[in-house]
């Protein structure tokens, strides 16, 4: 049984993966990334639409050429990885050790290191989640699957689709299939206001005329050999279905894009405390989780808008490692929990210390207009013109900001009082 040890261990070779690795190398850190598909670069291997880099590069570019980046600085770097590589275990040693058990081409290896940073992103929702009933015939594909099919193998999954949920992989399917000549009969999407963000309701749908159904339900799918039909129903503010409105979509295929959860298993098999709320885990303003020097980024901490935050949170993880290793552990600080107030439905991370900036992450539950972003501890207000579930909130609280605090800071979206 071949061993290494290290200063740290990313798994995951995604966009995090690669950004935590490279930044941990670049710091001087000896670094092995574990990643298990047979290649590195992760989801955006399959994205040949642009969106990609707009933050981080100032560029417009495709995922494939934004991934690439990475990719190259990673070969450049002589980062040490290993692909095809399947976590099957971390063994907590003492606060500051680590063992990894992972099943490789090659037999078991075991890795020791000081530290981990996790990066293995998000699993899909699949259908029997989602409550919808009929026949389970082929034909129904989660929206990861049909873009994998279609961008990586050049398979079309079907001629007459129809997409459940309006989240964005869901909104650039939709004007995928469109491209390639199938027909889109619709965006179904249980909530009154899209899942995605604005730029891709406008670019991948009314762009292309396909319709998007609000505050509507897939209830049943139907068919013999494959998928014929869908039955749909509109739904009341609580969610519940309305009688009297159900009606029939005729198709051969069903994507769904029901959302993402942060794949933490492992995690939580060593004890990782969960945020509820973002399904991740609970970190520090260093992305560390509730056991020292386990770090996490990107989907597996809290999904994601744009992949930029993605490697923004990978690059942040890997200065925590550093950190830890350096120190022998994060010193006791002066935690400031972070409190979700008013319209505020989740944020990243849970507490900081006051001893650097940090990028907050935040979501709202409802959307809203002419608002300001409120933390009254500290008197910080930031004005904002319309808030959105679908657009992550993003916003830099300094150092000399949070140490007015005592021991919490509220993050609330209130009316501007001024409009």
């Amino acid at each position: 049984m071949e061993r290494g040890s290290y200063d740290t261990i990313v798994i995951g070779g995604g966009p995090g993966g690669l950004a935590a690795a490279t930044k941990a190398k670049e710091l001087g850190m000896r670094v092995l990334l574990l990643e298990n598909r047979d290649m590195l670069g992760g989801i955006p291997l399959q994205c040949v639409h642009p969106g990609f880099g707009l933050h981080y590069f100032k560029e417009d570019l495709t995922g494939t050429e934004f991934i690439y980046r990475f990719i190259d600085k990673f070969e450049k770097l002589g980062v040490e990885g290993y692909t095809r590589a399947h976590l099957l275990e971390i063994e907590l040693v003492s606060d500051v050790e680590k063992r990894l058990r992972v099943a490789t081409p090659n037999g078991i290896k075991k890795f020791e290191t000081k530290s981990i940073i996790y990066t293995t992103g998000a699993r899909e929702r699949h259908i029997f989640e989602i409550g919808i009933t009929g026949n389970r015939v082929p034909g129904i594909f989660t929206a990861g699957e049909a873009q994998t099919m279609m961008d990586i193998y050049g398979i079309m999954p079907g001629k007459e689709i129809l997409i459940l949920g309006s989240g964005d992989v869901g909104l650039i399917m939709a004007r995928r299939f469109a491209l390639e000549g199938a027909i889109v009969k619709g965006v179904i999407e249980i909530m009154p206001f899209p899942g995605g963000l604005t730029r891709n309701v406008v670019q991948c749908l009314q762009d292309f005329g396909i319709p998007l159904y609000l505050s509507h339900a897939v209830t049943r799918i139907e068919g013999t050999k494959r998928v014929e039909r869908a039955i749909i129903c509109e739904v009341t503010e609580d969610l519940r279905i309305k009688e009297g409105t159900e009606r029939e979509i005729k198709c051969d295929t069903v994507v769904v894009a029901a959302g993402l959860v942060p794949y933490i298993k492992i995690l939580e098999k060593i004890g990782v405390t969960k945020d509820e709320a973002t399904k991740g885990p609970i970190v520090n303003d260093h992305l560390e989780t509730s056991i020292p020097g386990i770090f996490t980024a990107g989907n597996a901490l809290v999904i994601n808008d744009l992949v930029d935050f993605v490697v923004e949170q990978g690059e942040e993880a890997a200065l925590g490692a550093l950190e830890f290793v350096e120190k022998g552990g994060i010193p006791t600080k002066r935690w400031r929990r972070i409190v979700r107030g008013r319209n505020i439905r989740l944020v990243i991370p849970h507490y900081v210390s006051g001893e650097r900036d940090v990028m907050i992450y935040a979501r709202v539950s409802k959307p809203e207009e002419n608002v300001k972003v409120r933390f009254p501890e500290i008197g910080k207000e930031v004005k904002l013109q319309v808030v959105k579930p679908a657009e992550m909130i993003r916003l830099k609280l300094k150092k000399e900001e949070i140490g007015k605090a005592r021991d919490k800071i509220t993050m609330e979206v209130v009316k501007d009082e001024r409009d």
